[in-house]
């Protein structure tokens, strides 16, 4: 059983900084692509930041050069340091991992996500 488990959500001023953590835990053998998605009322869900499974990074617009992904492997954790965060950033994040899993005799890859975590700005 894999389970990506998130932390550090809250509420905080406009101008201010959060990070966010998501864990990946279970009968892991490899993790692709993991990232963060977000999604604010009435919208659907938009991709936030992730890293392929190539290594690489992808940050969606409206957050480059104020957010940072970052993860450490030996954990399986991914991280998202998020500053000089705007109103609009408001959302329920989300964690995001492709992951190969051992079930039973077999490898499985599957698409997991996290419970969400809330992030509120207020202007």
């Amino acid at each position: 059983q894999v389970q990506l488990v998130e932390d550090g959500g809250g509420l905080v001023q406009a101008g201010g900084s959060l990070r966010l953590s998501c864990a990946a835990s279970g009968s892991i053998v490899s993790i692709n692509a993991m990232g963060w998605y977000r999604q604010a009322p009435g919208k659907q869900r938009e991709l936030v930041a992730r890293f392929t499974s190539a290594g690489s990074t992808n940050y969606a617009v409206s957050v480059k050069g104020r957010f940072t992904i970052s993860r450490d492997t030996a954990t399986n954790t991914v991280y998202l340091q998020m500053s000089s965060l705007k109103p609009e950033d408001t959302a329920v994040y989300y964690c995001n991992a492709g992951i190969i899993a051992k079930e039973s005799m077999r490898f499985v890859q599957r698409d997991y996500w996290g419970q969400g975590t809330q992030v509120t700005v207020s202007s």
